[in-house]
């Protein structure tokens, strides 16, 4: 919801403060303000009033003016303009030098052709108040008075084209925030600011400067009766609580005063013509939309409102045939569907230049069924929007009442007949009051709040409040509520009496205490969580950078893997409900999101990445503890633009950081979207039938260069396999006392041998003795048979009571060599 803050002030008395004071406070009371921009021009101190004194043909550009300008300076300025519409006597705005336009152009002194320019003559769409920017806006057209106001007075003294625009997040239980009225009650609650009188009534068209005639106060019965003579009305579904309409005739279409048009700009909607920029306006002020129909475009003048018959079709105002499906709400007419029902008008009864008379329709309806049709059909217009809360059908009064008076001010039109009313509601039903006991106030809030400080607040709110028991003791009272209209859906209980009391008088005022508790032991970390964050500090740690990517992604992302039909992590979980195409499934694999991120970064020129995530990844198969939902675990992934061997570098630090010792890699050509030679199995535990809990590798090629990546290696591995295997106790052994003994071998095995075999054998040959061993280097080349590699090991041994003799040196060595030679084909080189 865009508010601009000109406009806001109408409504509330805003007394000084600013947008970012405004924001500030709405942000404390539940209105969160997701980015405060300024539309317009940035410097309006330097758009200025201007008069056109004399227009010249360019002498070298056909198509430009050369133009004197009076703008309250000692002399006039000269500026060379291309509007094709420039002329002697016209009242203008001119930017002046200095000036910071849309987009951030800053207008300088320049030469255009060989002739001076100091300024800009600006058209509508430069000075942010519409869309006309074929020439440049001739202020005395369209501002009442122009020409009478002295050259040199800043632009915006008679017209409001640049302001502050708060951009709110309305929450779906507040479509009363989504009209600028209702924010402006928001503010004066929450500031004690004085709110005006409503503008769709006669107190609020006065404090305006305009008289509502008869029927143009919401608070009143419409005089005129509830018939138009030629025009029917008939409601056929209960899922349209009200629907009225009103006609109106000498209607002229064109171009809106500038004032609607600066301020729909403002608020990011776009100035299409007179009648229509009321209806958008006046859905901006009351929250409330309306749909303007040509009267003589109703074929039989009769609107019926009914579900729609499953393939039937209907041509919306974007010119798209839409094929509707049962349950589905469209409107009438004698020739068949006119509109889409609360989402969008039809092509046929469009509003156009040659429109003399309007007929006005405000209605309420079944929130759910408008949500559903706008969501299928991607339609989720500001007017679809707002219909899909349910609003109150009181609110339906408030809309007529103002556009009504527009109509009548800025179009010229005139109101035929009375207003024509179906639907289910009846006016007659009377919510009963809702009971707030100040002794529950004080149970919830833990705080005392006065029964004249909870009536001050909720009046504020637009609640009636009664004092129940006024001479009842502090704390123990209770008021009556009477709940407005546009709250009733979301103010049902006496608790959510308590929130508004809460957020608007109480939590921004509450001293910070710490909870009291029966005993000082505090919440610890499970053993996994302690786990997890290990592993993620190690990461950070060696370099890398942690992520958080979507757990959503395209339906097309095995596919891009290579992974075949088939293979359990293409089985993605569809989503009902996708916010995109892009975003159509869960993620099966971490290495997605990863990917994903790091084409997105290397595009924009980050190079040399090293990055991780933990997270979720979701398959399409029943999940182990929930058979009803899809099968999910925690994982962790990282991606680096290097080789296998960085990858198993950070591999090895995560693991020892776990202090997991027993695990081993497994080569392995059976990963689609792996390398070849270059991928392995990770697995933990002795013996063959180790559970895997992870891969490691380098990203196949193919893979890379459809995310535009180079080389990247990655390794993945499933949290909820491993985190169970990390051993609780932390086993630690004294620093020894007796000196080490380490030697070095170079072994020749075959090619296929991988070398964590050969560290595997050597370490169970070592026996007792031996305290660790690696591998240092490979090699091959000169002096290497051909099909077999070098390795090099570094051994240390150790004895905790002793320092270890020659003979027990030479005798750890002999085994070793044995046992290399037996189970791995080993020769110890020269």
């Amino acid at each position: 919801m865009r508010v601009p803050i000109r406009w806001l002030g109408e409504y509330v008395a805003l007394d000084g403060r600013d947008a970012t004071e405004v924001a500030a406070r709405l942000n404390v009371t539940g209105t969160e303000l997701d980015r405060l921009v300024h539309h317009g021009v940035e410097t309006p101190e330097k758009i200025v009033v201007g008069r056109v004194l004399t227009c010249e043909p360019h002498p070298d550009a056909d198509r430009l003016r050369v133009t004197t300008v009076d703008i309250g300076a000692e002399e006039p300025s000269q500026i060379v303009c291309g509007a094709p519409n420039v002329a002697a006597g016209q009242t203008v705005g001119v930017a002046t030098v200095g000036a910071v336009m849309p987009g951030g152009m800053k207008i300088k002194k320049a030469k255009l052709r060989g002739q001076a320019s100091v300024g800009m003559i600006c058209s509508a769409r430069e000075l942010g108040i519409g869309e006309e920017h074929d020439g440049i806006l001739a202020l005395e057209t369209v501002l009442p008075g122009a020409a009478d106001v002295a050259p040199g007075t800043p632009l915006t003294d008679v017209l409001a084209h640049a302001d502050d625009v708060l951009d709110l997040e309305i929450t779906p239980n507040r479509p009363d925030c989504l009209g600028l009225y209702g924010i402006a009650r928001e503010v004066a609650a929450a500031t004690g600011a004085s709110l005006r009188p409503a503008p769709w009534t006669a107190a609020g068209a006065a404090e305006q400067g305009s008289t509502a005639e008869e029927g143009e106060d919401a608070a009143a019965v419409d005089p005129r009766g509830e018939a138009i003579d030629g025009f029917s009305l008939e409601v056929t579904t209960t899922r349209c609580p009200r629907f009225t309409l009103r006609l109106f005739q000498d209607v002229v279409v064109g171009p809106s005063p500038l004032w609607i048009q600066a301020r729909l700009s403002a608020a990011g909607q776009r100035p299409i013509n007179n009648v229509v920029d009321i209806t958008n306006y006046v859905m901006l002020v009351t929250g409330q939309p309306l749909h303007a129909f040509d009267a003589d475009r109703v074929a039989g003048g009769s609107l019926t409102i009914r579900e729609a018959v499953d393939g039937e079709q209907l041509e919306t105002l974007d010119g798209t045939t839409r094929t509707l499906k049962a349950g589905e709400l469209v409107i009438d007419d004698a020739d068949g569907p006119t509109s889409l029902a609360a989402v969008m008008g039809g092509a046929r009864s469009e509003v156009h230049e040659g429109t003399t008379r309007v007929l006005l329709e405000v209605a309420s309806w079944d929130g759910p069924t408008i949500h559903r049709t706008a969501h299928r059909l991607d339609l989720f217009s500001e007017a679809a929007s707002r219909n899909a809360k349910g609003l109150a059908p009181e609110q339906v009064d408030w809309a007529q009442a103002l556009a009504s008076r527009l109509l009548r001010e800025t179009v010229g039109a005139t109101r035929v007949g009375g207003t024509l009313s179906a639907g289910t509601w009846n006016s007659a039903v009377v919510q009963p009051p809702l009971a707030v006991r100040e002794s529950r106030v004080e149970r919830l809030l833990g705080t005392a709040v006065s029964r004249p400080r909870q009536t001050e607040l909720l009046d504020a709110l637009g609640f009636g409040v009664t004092d129940a028991e006024p001479d009842a003791p502090a704390g123990t009272g209770t008021l009556q509520v009477v709940v407005p209209a546009e709250r009733r859906a979301d103010v049902t209980r006496e608790v959510d009496l308590i929130e508004e009391i809460a957020r608007l008088g109480v939590v921004a005022d509450l001293e910070p205490t710490l909870p009291t508790r029966r005993r000082a032991a505090a919440a610890r970390l499970t053993p996994a969580q302690r786990a997890r964050r290990r592993v993620e500090d190690v990461l950070v740690g060696r370099g890398l950078q942690e992520v958080v990517g979507w757990s959503f992604t395209d339906a097309g992302a095995a596919g891009r893997l290579e992974l075949p039909e088939g293979d359990p992590r293409a089985a993605a979980v569809v989503l009902d409900n996708p916010l995109s195409e892009d975003q159509a499934v869960l993620r099966p694999s971490m290495l997605v999101s990863l990917l994903d991120i790091a084409r997105h970064n290397r595009t924009r020129g980050v190079d040399d990445l090293r990055i991780f995530e933990t997270g979720t990844v979701f398959r399409d198969a029943p999940d182990p503890v929930r058979a009803d939902m899809p099968y999910e675990h925690l994982a962790v992934a990282a991606l680096v633009q290097d080789d296998v061997f960085a990858a198993k570098g950070l591999l090895e630090a995560l693991l020892g950081a776990l202090r997991i010792d027993d695990w081993a890699l497994h080569a392995t050509d059976e990963v689609q979207f792996l390398h070849p030679g270059r991928a392995a199995r990770i697995t933990v535990g002795a013996g063959d039938d180790a559970p895997t809990i992870g891969l490691l590798g380098e990203v196949h090629p193919r893979v890379a260069d459809r995310w535009d990546l180079p080389r990247v290696a990655t390794f993945l591995i499933d949290l909820d396999r491993l985190l169970p295997l990390v051993p609780d106790a932390r086993t630690f052994r004294p620093v020894g006392a007796f000196p080490d003994a380490r030697f070095d071998l170079a072994v020749l095995v075959a090619d296929d041998v991988t070398a964590a075999k050969v560290v595997a054998v050597a370490r169970k040959a070592g026996g007792a003795l031996l305290e660790d061993v690696r591998v240092f280097d490979s090699y091959r080349g000169k002096g290497v048979p051909e099909g077999q590699v070098s390795l090099a090991l570094h051994v240390r041994l150790r004895a905790a009571d002793r320092t270890l003799t020659d003979e027990e040196i030479g005798g750890a060595r002999e085994q070793i060599v044995a046992a290399l030679a037996e189970q791995v084909g080993g020769v110890l080189r020269g």
